[in-house]
């Protein structure tokens, strides 16, 4: 089990990206709705500047295979703007359980 403590915050802006966009790269990237290996969470939103993204991740190693194996191949074909990344160390997270 990986230590909590590793875990990873990270906050995507990249501009120029629309939903269609989106909705075409994460077919190539994701498998399904399956999470890659070390993804916890994957949230998406838009503005009027492009795709706003949150995700946590295990650490940051899976968070690296994942962007140079599955995302950027796909997305460097199809994006021509580049993403602002930032990325922080977990502190909390709080799930609802559905019931």
């Amino acid at each position: 089990m990986t230590n909590k403590e590793n875990r990873l915050v990270v906050l995507i802006e990249w501009a120029g990206v629309t939903k269609e966009l989106y909705e075409k790269a994460r077919k190539e990237v994701w498998d399904g709705d399956v999470l890659p290996k070390g993804a916890i969470l994957h949230i998406a939103t838009f503005d009027e500047k492009g795709i706003i993204i949150i995700d946590i991740w295990e650490n940051e190693e899976d968070f690296n295979n994942f962007v140079q194996k599955r995302l950027l191949p796909v997305t460097d074909k199809l994006i021509d703007t580049k993403p602002k990344i930032e990325i922080l160390p977990l502190y909390a997270l709080f799930l609802r359980n559905k019931e």
